[in-house]
């Protein structure tokens, strides 16, 4: 007779340990047993890839929501790929649960000397220069190759999250402009780029010096302290909830944009009209807001 899994009561927020750990990897180790869940015993290492990386964004995306409620539901789902992975592990012998927290508990306490140990830290900086030296030094004892300044950083990053943590990461050695005047010039200079790019028609070239501005962009905005990803994500939420509102007016008015193709297509000026119409309403509503 297989055992019911009755549902984990968490004890109040203040008391809790973690103790309800175990409870999500015997849950999973049901479901992988040979007469457990048909789907999850058919998936890979490769074929949990995206749900990882979903998972990951729906969390971000919770965080920026702001509701505490659906970030808890949103870690577990993330939580729960980190223990289906380990299972996986567990049963090719290759590593299991018990060895992905030991890892990571063994890697905190090593590189936190200033809390765990007698080293001193006082600042943020110091901490982050500590980590990557203790990082090059794990590397060296274990035998693995130097991967350079840049060698940790996953590629499958989002490319400004990506673009934005290459550069801290190198402006730890020092290769950075010193303030945020050099940063701004390299973006005026790759823009004239861009534009001789663009006069010579040349697609590989326009590609190229269209990256070099992005770049520089992203190093702007670490200089000026703004998280580059999180601030396109913003406009990308605020071009959205003003095409929904050109959308509306031209379903109202126009009886959608299906019924207006060709010639008939709809003027960029009507289109203009309702998306400065957005903008209006945008701005009331933050007048009202800041009564």
């Amino acid at each position: 007779m297989v055992r019911p899994f009755d549902p984990v009561c968490p004890p109040p927020v203040a008391a809790q340990r973690g103790e309800s750990f175990p409870r999500l990897v015997e849950l999973m180790q049901r479901l992988l047993a040979d007469d457990g869940c048909p789907w999850d015993r058919e998936q890979t290492f490769a074929s949990l890839r995206k749900y990882v990386l979903e998972e990951a964004c729906e969390v971000i995306d919770a965080i920026d929501g702001g509701d505490r409620r659906d970030l808890c539901t949103e870690l577990g789902d993330l939580l729960l790929q980190v223990v289906f992975q380990a299972e996986l592990g567990r049963a090719e012998g290759s590593f299991g649960p018990d060895d992905v927290v030991a890892a990571i508990c063994g890697k905190l306490v090593r590189r936190h000397p200033h809390v765990f140990g007698s080293e001193v830290a006082s600042t943020s900086e110091e901490v982050l220069r500590n980590w990557e030296r203790i990082k090059a030094g794990e590397r060296q004892r274990d035998g693995k190759r130097d991967r350079g300044v840049l060698g940790g950083l996953g590629r499958s990053l989002p490319a400004l999250t990506r673009a934005q943590r290459v550069g801290e990461k190198v402006a730890t050695v020092g290769f950075d402009w010193p303030d945020v005047r050099g940063s701004r010039s390299k973006v005026t200079e790759e823009i004239q780029e861009l534009d001789g790019a663009i006069a010579s028609d040349d697609k590989g070239r326009i590609e190229h010096e269209l990256g070099d501005v992005l770049f520089a962009l992203v190093n702007l905005a670490r200089h000026l302290g703004v998280d580059a990803e999180g601030a396109l994500r913003c406009t990308i939420d605020k071009f959205t909830r003003r095409f929904e509102h050109v959308e509306a007016r031209v379903r109202e008015s126009h009886g959608g944009f299906a019924t207006h193709q060709g010639d008939d297509k709809l003027t960029l000026a009507e289109l203009d009209g309702y998306w400065e119409e957005a903008k209006r309403e945008e701005r009331t509503a933050e007048r009202e807001l800041g009564r």
